[in-house]
C-alpha cells in the first residue's frame, strides 16, 4: 500500500510536509506516504531539466492541467508496481487531478481517495473566480520582473523576505519557508500564473 498526495496550488510538496510526517507517523510508519509537487511549479533537482518525460512533451499544454495529470500518472507508472494499491489524498486542485487521474487510469488500484477542500470544477465561473480571473489574467506579467530581478538575490536573502513576508502568521514553520525560496524563479512562477 502506497499513499500519495497531490498538492494543492501552489503545487510545492514543501508546503506539505508537517502534514506528511504526521500522517505517516499515524500510519505508524508502515506504509510509504508520497507528495509530488506541480510540475513546473517548482527548480527541478540538479541534472534534470524542467520537461524530462517525453510523454509529457507532446501535450499541448505541458505544465497545464492536463500536464499536470499526465504528470502525476506518469510519476505512478514510472514508480509504482502495478500490484500496489493506492490510497490518492489530495488538497484544492490535486483532487481534480485525482479524479481526473481514476477516469484516465482505471487500472489503478484505488482503494480510497481523500479529496482535503476540492475545487474540482468551474472554478472561474464562481463569483470569486468572475473577479479574480480576468484580473490575475492582465496583472500577472506585472509580476514578472520583480521576481526576475529577486531571482538573482543569494538563497539567504530570499529566506529572510520570506520569513518577513511571513512574520505574522503563527503556524509558518522552515519547511514553508524553504518552499516560498522556490518562487522566487521566473520559470516557476510564471506557472503558477
Amino acid at each position: 500500500l502506497y499513499v500519495l498526495f497531490l498538492a494543492g496550488n501552489p503545487g510545492l510538496a514543501g508546503y506539505y510536509r508537517t502534514f506528511i510526517q504526521a500522517l505517516y507517523c499515524g500510519l505508524n510508519q508502515q506504509y510509504p506516504v508520497w507528495v509530488v509537487s506541480h510540475a513546473g511549479h517548482c527548480k527541478p533537482p540538479s541534472g534534470m531539466e524542467m520537461i524530462e518525460d517525453t510523454d509529457i512533451k507532446e501535450l499541448e499544454d505541458v505544465f497545464g492541467l492536463n500536464g499536470q495529470v499526465e504528470h502525476k500518472l506518469n510519476f505512478l507508472k514510472k514508480n509504482v508496481s502495478k500490484d500496489i494499491k493506492l490510497v490518492l489524498i489530495a488538497h484544492s486542485i490535486g483532487c481534480y487531478i485525482t479524479l481526473e487521474m481514476m477516469k484516465r487510469a482505471s487500472e489503478l488500484q484505488v482503494l480510497r481517495s481523500v479529496l482535503l477542500f476540492p475545487t474540482i470544477e468551474r472554478m472561474a465561473q464562481s463569483p470569486q473566480g468572475k473577479l479574480m480571473t480576468p484580473l490575475l489574467c492582465k496583472l500577472r506579467y506585472m509580476l514578472y520582473m520583480p521576481v526576475y530581478l529577486l531571482s538573482f538575490l543569494p538563497e539567504g536573502v530570499k529566506a529572510s523576505l520570506v520569513r518577513f513576508a511571513l512574520r505574522g502568521m503563527k503556524t509558518c514553520d522552515e519547511s514553508s519557508i524553504t518552499t516560498s525560496v522556490n518562487l522566487f524563479s521566473v520559470d516557476c512562477i510564471g506557472e503558477h500564473l
